[in-house]
């Protein structure tokens, strides 16, 4: 049997090859470029994988992924501490830190992760790691400092509460992307505020590690953090 070869790899036949044999040779292009295109792609999305878990230290530990990196959460500020004094984020950050951003005048949501943040705290005093439990109010009209020292003070001992005035606070929210906003009411006493019920991982050298949902369990929180702080620690 003869095998006759394509005609468009005959140069003097090539003129004179058929329409469905330039067809059969595009498919095969198209096909070829299509396995390389996904070769490439497959070799670009590993390479990616490896350079960025090669460079971050907690990549075990991360269970979720922030638009704009990690850098993108934090930041300098300066507040009012529960005991009156101004102090600023580097005076507050200076062990592992949950950050969490509310009011004292919410009616469930900020005292029971309140409530989370510091049992987690203990799972962790328990397990030889010191984190400090920080509560910054969304409500500086009436969360004065007296009264984030009762409400902290009732929470956890370590808990640091921080108000400040509007345009203080507002900067510390927005440094943390931190959404809060005061709903209208009649009464200027009585008002209750929308916001973000994030807690943040925070780290003084390094800065913004993790952010835990408020569906986390105290046991979950405290596990994932002990991950974040012996990750720092190697």
């Amino acid at each position: 049997r003869v095998v006759l070869a394509p005609c468009y790899i005959q140069p003097k036949a090539a003129s004179k090859c058929p329409v469905w044999q330039w067809r059969n040779l595009v498919t095969r292009i198209y096909a070829i470029l299509a396995g390389v295109a996904v070769a490439l792609l497959l070799a670009g999305s590993y390479l990616w994988i490896q350079l960025n878990t090669s460079t971050d230290k907690y990549a075990q530990c991360r269970e979720s992924q922030v638009a704009g990196g990690t850098a993108a959460i934090g930041g300098p500020f300066t507040l009012i501490s529960q005991t009156g004094a101004t102090v600023t984020d580097a005076q507050v950050i200076t062990s592992p830190t949950l950050v969490y951003f509310g009011y004292t005048f919410c009616p469930d949501v900020c005292p029971l992760d309140n409530a989370r943040n510091a049992e987690a705290v203990d799972l962790l005093k328990a397990a030889g790691h010191d984190v400090t439990p920080v509560f910054i109010t969304v409500d500086p009209e009436r969360d004065t400092p007296e009264v984030m020292a009762e409400f902290t003070g009732y929470m956890h001992p370590d808990m640091v509460g921080l108000t400040g005035s509007a345009d203080q606070v507002k900067a510390a929210s927005q440094a943390y992307k931190a959404y809060y906003r005061k709903q209208d009411s009649d009464d200027p006493e009585y008002y209750l505020v929308d916001h973000s019920t994030f807690t943040y991982l925070m780290f003084p050298e390094t800065g913004f590690a993790e952010f835990f949902r408020r569906e986390e369990t105290a046991e979950g929180m405290a596990r994932r953090v002990a991950c974040f702080i012996d990750a720092a620690n190697t």
